[in-house]
């Protein structure tokens, strides 16, 4: 389906206008190399680093439950919910870890 604005003279104008309307959105974690280790290494356990892994209510690299993620299995959701839940549940990532070492789950 191609994508037509006012203005727009060529068919080249009509895939970059087309191209530009779809964004990627990104999610950039800002986290100290030791949080960051600690973050990967839960991701490492819970799903390989899978972000399709999915066991029972659980899904994504970071095996949170399907509910949190409010229906959206994106890269940049599933790092962002990740983060928000280790922040209110733990505090820091290598707290959850901490907890992960004693316990087989964060």
């Amino acid at each position: 389906m191609a994508l037509t604005l006012p203005g727009l003279t060529t068919a080249t104008d009509s895939v970059t206008a087309q191209a530009a309307t779809k964004t990627k959105v990104v999610y950039v974690s800002k986290l100290s190399k030791k949080q960051a280790a600690a973050k990967a290494w839960i991701a490492k356990r819970e799903s390989g680093g899978n972000y399709r892994a999915r066991n029972g209510i659980y899904y994504g690299k970071y095996q949170l439950t399907i509910s949190m993620l409010h229906g959206d299995y994106s890269k940049a959701n599933q790092e962002k919910t990740a983060d928000r839940y280790t922040h209110h549940r733990y505090g820091t990532w290598t707290k959850a870890k901490r907890h992960w070492l004693s316990h087989g789950w964060y």
